[in-house]
Formats: C-alpha cells, structure tokens, sequence
C-alpha cells in the first residue's frame, strides 16, 4: 500500500540529512509503531507518506514513496488529504475552528458532503469515540488532553483509509490512554492502515502489528511487535526507549524534608470565569520537594499552576508564600512556569538568544553548560521553531534552569521526549531541588514520576483526593486510581 524506495531527505537548511536509504512497505490493514530516541526521523517519515514534504517542507530528496502505486510527491495535497488523516504531536497545530463540534466537522466540510450526511458523520463520531461531553465546548478551554481528542474525531469523521499518529498519547492521562487503545482497536476492526510515532510504549504492548526502530535517520530494525516487546530491559534501555509497562516502574524517592513550608495554601478555588474547575484544596510545601500534579484530563491541574505561579488568581482561598499572604505579582517574582505548549512562551531568533530574555549579563558559558546538560549543545544557532517537540520542551526547561527562581511549575515538562531526554529532566529537578527549590510538576509520565517525585497530589471530582510521600505503597495506589491497570478494551 505504501512503499518507499531508496528514500533518502534533508530539510533544507539542515547540516544532516533526517532520512537515508530508507526502502519500506507497509500493507493495508497494519498497525506499525515508529519509535526511537528524539530526532531519529519518525515524525519526518510520517511527512513523507501525507505530503507534507515536499508541499510544506522543503529539501533535497532522492528516492520515492508511493501510496498505491501512485507518487506521492507528485499528488496534489488535497487529493493525499482524502486518504490520509493526520493526528498531530501538537493538536493546535490543526485547529481551524474554536468550538468542538465546528471542529469536527471542518474536514467532512471541505469534503463537499450533503448538509444531513454531514450532520450525520458529526453525530456518528461524536458516538463511537464517546465525546458528549466536549460538545459545544470552546476549543481554547480544553485541557492538552482533550484537544488531542477532538484532533483524532475530526480525522476521524473524515473516514481516510490511513491514520498517522505522531505522539498520540502525550498529553493523555491513564484513562484517556484507555480510550485511545479502543479507538485504535476500532480503526483496526474497520480495516484501516495505522502507523503512529511514540515514545510513550506501555499502552500499545498486545495493539500493534509491527514496529520499525529508526536510528539517525536510517531504518535499523523491522519485527513483530512480538519479538518487539520481548526484549529485555537492558536491551530495550541500550536502544533509549521507554518502559512496556507501568506496573514495572520502581519508585526512587528521596528522603523526607525538614524544612518550614515555603508555599501554604489554604481552601484554594480555581477555575475559569464562573467555572470552578478545583475547590477547598489545602497543602503545604516546602523547599526540596518534587510534588507530582497527577489527575484526569480536564481536572483543572493546568490551572491550578496558573494560580499558583501568580499567571491568575484563584476564585478565592489564600496562598501564603514564606508565610506571608502573597499577591499574583509576588509569586510571579518568585516563580516561573513551563507551559504544556511551550510554543507559547519561545520568542528568541536563536535557541541562544532564548536563554538571554531576561537575562542579558549571563555569561555564555553558563548558558552553554546548561544547554549541554540538556542536550541542546549543538542546537545553540537554531531557530527555536525548527526544533522537534522535545527538544522545545527541553529548551523550556533549560530556560527555568537560568531564570534562578525559588518556586518551578513544570506542566508536562516530558510530554515528547525519549527516555534520555526524560531521564535528564528527571536529574534535573532533583539536581533543582537539592539547591532548595521547590517544584512542582504536573504530569501523566509516571516514568518521569518515578524518578524525579518525592510526592504526589491526586486530583479528581474537582478537589484533592490525595496527597501522600512517594512510596511503592503509594505508586501503586496511584495506579489504581488513574486506572493504568486496566488491560486495553476489546
């Protein structure tokens, strides 16, 4: 159905190439995992099939890639788009609309439908994927999680013959990792082809066919996800990718602090407007603590670090900071967030020059080291904008590295890295709070979890369900409640 031949690109302006030699077929009705570390050229290979390049992306390119026969270079975009339905790794990247179920019917829309099938093909999505919920909601209120989630129905409803997925599960807590199982295993029922890019593996142990192991740009690996997902942990480590399963993580908490409470919250309310999405939640914490913000999608996590960051006020409740009522503009002062979509906050012409804002007297070096720690070393003259998703995320991180601020909210510091680049976040933020500071990270990783967090909140039903030391007593009840023990639905 898809082959490639000989397949080799450059993006143009690049020193490497992003793909060399590749010679691939993939038949119709496969599930195929593309994994491997950061910048190994899954998402590149995912832009070869849809057109992506060479219609949006330019560079030099030997080699070709048919879909049925025909050249994909040589076929209209529109005529791909017919096809082939996309679920990008930043689900804003593909919003046209700014409620959900305008959303959804977007692309049945420019397919010149009749107004009642239309209307139908909204009504059958918004069934079969279990969205009730989101109808009518505005997309700019949705959490990371949910915007995924209309991003897949809108491709959805569309009914291509083939779904690319690059980094589907990113934004998705344990239950929403359910639900994508079961929507994959439907496009399979239904006989579609999918190939999805991830990092994330657990969820798709017994769901995919097979998986192709890419390696600076060369395919280096072909197997059944049999053979796949019985290697050993050692030879899954070797190769950078992430742990099969989430039962198999081993907490590494650090030893309980002592100190007096740098942040006290007490009866906090959040939300949006009128909408409280948390209510009566209280705790305290101190420096050196690593406290993991854990919940479901929509749970009000993200805002509840807006409030705590002093990026918005709380409906009401006090947050006292070093024992002070504090106002928005003093935890600002005192703060700096990293958004989940980090494409937000990058402003600089050059990845350098984004560690300069705000901090002109920094000596390179310093700014160097820090990039080096995060393996940015060799991406310092790069736009942040040609950057992978993770490598955005990492630069995010190396910029609260030089910010020198008390109090860290990380939301989803993680989401699109390989197991490297999680490892050095990991070591990071214990390296952060072994200086005194205290973090917080909201999170669905519970690799990054369990090797960085020295405590987890809980959140669900709008307020604070737990809140206890990390613990393997209390990873496991985590499990339980986020539902990560479930297997994948039939």
């Amino acid at each position: 159905m898809i082959q490639f031949t000989d397949l080799s690109f450059q993006y143009s302006g690049a020193e490497h190439p992003s793909l060399t030699d590749i010679t691939l077929h993939i038949r119709p009705g496969e599930c195929v995992l593309l994994c491997g570390t950061s910048g190994c050229g899954k998402t590149t290979l995912l832009r070869m099939i849809n057109g992506l390049v060479p219609h949006y992306f330019s560079g030099e390119i030997h080699g070709e890639v048919t879909l049925q026969g025909t050249p994909v270079f040589e076929t209209p975009a529109y005529e791909l788009s017919e096809k082939i339905g996309t679920v990008y790794q930043n689900p804003r990247s593909q919003f046209f609309n700014i409620d959900t179920r305008s959303e959804i019917a977007f692309g049945i829309e420019n397919m010149a439908l009749p107004h009642d099938a239309l209307l139908r093909r909204v009504e059958e999505t918004t069934q079969k994927l279990k969205l009730e919920k989101l109808m009518g909601r505005d997309i700019f209120e949705l959490s990371g999680g949910e915007k995924q989630k209309i991003a897949f129905a809108s491709i959805y409803a569309m009914e291509p013959e083939i779904f690319l997925l690059d980094e589907p599960s990113a934004n998705l807590d344990g239950l929403r990792t359910a639900e994508l199982q079961r929507q994959i295993h439907l496009l399979k029922a239904q006989g579609k082809t999918i190939i999805l890019s991830e990092h994330r593996l657990s969820y798709l142990r017994g769901l995919v066919d097979r998986v192709l192991f890419l390696e600076n740009g060369k395919l280096v690996a072909d197997s059944s996800a049999e053979s796949f997902f019985s290697m050993s942990d050692a030879e899954r480590e070797a190769k950078g990718l992430r742990s099969f399963s989430a039962n198999a993580l081993t907490p590494r908490p650090l030893p309980p602090q002592n100190t007096a409470p740098r942040l006290d919250v007490q009866k906090l309310a959040t939300g949006h407007g009128t909408h409280t999405d948390l209510q009566d939640i209280s705790f305290r914490a101190a420096p050196g603590e690593i406290i993991a913000i854990v919940g479901e999608n929509g749970a009000g996590k993200s805002t509840l670090l807006t409030a705590l960051s002093g990026l918005s006020a709380p409906q009401s409740g006090r947050i006292l900071l070093q024992g002070k009522t504090s106002s928005e503009q003093q935890r600002l002062n005192s703060s700096f967030l990293v958004f989940q979509d980090v494409d937000y906050q990058l402003f600089g012409e050059s990845v350098e020059h984004e560690c300069q804002f705000g901090h002109k007297d920094l000596p390179r070096v310093t700014i160097y080291e820090t990039l080096k720690s995060l393996g940015l070393e060799h991406f310092a003259y790069r736009h942040p904008a040609t950057l992978s998703g993770g490598q955005k995320q990492r630069l995010a991180v190396a910029v609260s590295l030089l910010c020198q601020k008390d109090l860290l909210f990380f939301d989803e510091p993680s989401s699109g890295l390989d197991l490297a680049g999680m490892l050095r976040v990991a070591q990071l933020l214990r390296q952060l709070a072994a200086q005194g500071k205290t973090i917080f990270v909201v999170t669905h990783d519970l690799e990054l979890l369990c090797a960085a967090c020295t405590r987890i909140q809980f959140y669900a039903d709008s307020t604070l369900k737990n809140d206890s030391a990390l613990t393997p007593q209390s990873y496991a009840q985590l499990l339980r409640d986020l539902g990560e023990q479930k297997s994948p639905p039939a």
